[in-house]
């Protein structure tokens, strides 16, 4: 099943609830990370969510009786993967959910697509760069700008987190292209490839966490919205809602189903301003915008006709399945 090949026969009824839902647990997950950077350092927070959904997959994975990949080099490339693709994006979105609004980083996340595509045309040989798509990354270029209000000045630790946010994002955009040209040919089931990219990035932050933040406190120790923000961040936005997106991916085709990153942001903005009462300046929803317009443009979503019911996950930017997309927060 690959992007160009997913057929689009079910009706929108039939996949539309799991896209709005898939979109509301991705952009809901800035908000958990709020919660849960409170009581918890952004590495031990992403260790336990990890951990959490590396064991609802599992589980997913025993139910259908599917296994994880046999391959030495498939787990080496994998190894990447869950670097740049699950703990270091996690643990900075982490690190700058200290400093900014949940709303800010879901915003952040959104420019993923247009980091993908640079490094996809000019690293990893995976994509040409068109004069549309050229367009579409002089217009995210400047709605990243805006976003920043770089005319404000540059400092401070509001600036810093927006920083990390999107260096978080551009970990993506390593992961994706990464995927796509070492580890989307195996014949691995995406579910299998996720749970072993979980299984590694667990393991991996479980090494690091006790030098770079201490042994992380016991669950009892910490306050009961802290417990649910991780227990849903894992099981639900880094676990199940895989086995979601999947399913769009069969129901509305892979081309369709990945435009839930523009839906991403928007769900981010509204719950933070919500749950949290938080606030943006002006100019960060407008860029925003612009940059929502530069992936769109770079995606090709403007003046093309299609021929055939073809379907659409970087955000970020999808690779070719059976490799899923990085999750997204």
């Amino acid at each position: 099943m690959t992007t160009d090949t997913t057929p689009d026969r079910a009706p929108v009824r039939a996949w539309l609830p799991g896209f709005v839902a898939l979109a509301a647990i991705w952009g809901s997950s800035f908000l958990f990370i709020k919660v849960g950077v409170a009581e918890l350092h952004p590495v031990q927070l992403t260790l336990y969510r990890v951990v959490a959904g590396a064991l609802t997959l599992l589980v997913v994975l025993a139910v259908l009786r599917d296994r994880l990949p046999r391959e030495p080099r498939v787990w080496a490339h994998l190894t990447v993967v869950a670097a740049f693709g699950v703990a270091v994006p996690f643990t900075l979105f982490g690190y700058g959910e200290q400093r900014v609004e949940s709303m800010l980083a879901g915003i952040w996340n959104a420019t993923t697509p247009l980091i993908v595509l640079p490094l996809a045309v000019l690293v990893f040989r995976t994509e040409r760069l068109t004069p549309r798509r050229a367009v579409g990354l002089g217009l995210g270029f400047v709605g990243v700008l805006v976003v920043l209000g770089v005319w404000e000045g540059i400092g401070g630790a509001h600036f810093t987190g927006q920083l990390m946010c999107f260096g978080a994002a551009a970990c993506y955009g390593v992961a994706i292209p990464y995927q796509k040209r070492f580890v989307a040919g195996s014949s691995y089931s995406g579910l299998s490839l996720s749970t072993a990219q979980l299984l590694l990035a667990a393991a991996q932050l479980a090494i690091v966490t006790p030098f770079v933040a201490g042994l992380p406190p016991l669950p009892t120790e910490l306050s009961t919205g802290v417990v649910a923000s991780v227990l849903t961040l894992g099981a639900l936005g880094t676990g199940l809602a895989f086995v979601i997106n999947m399913r769009n991916i069969r129901l509305a085709g892979a081309s369709t189903a990945s435009t839930v990153t523009y839906l991403i942001p928007i769900f981010a903005v509204l719950i933070g301003a919500v749950a949290l009462d938080e606030r943006l300046n002006w100019h960060q929803p407008v860029g925003a915008l612009i940059v929502l317009l530069g992936v769109a443009v770079s995606q090709g979503m403007f003046g093309r006709r299609r021929t055939s019911p073809v379907g659409g996950v970087s955000a970020p930017a999808a690779p070719a399945t059976p490799v899923a997309e990085p999750v997204r927060g």
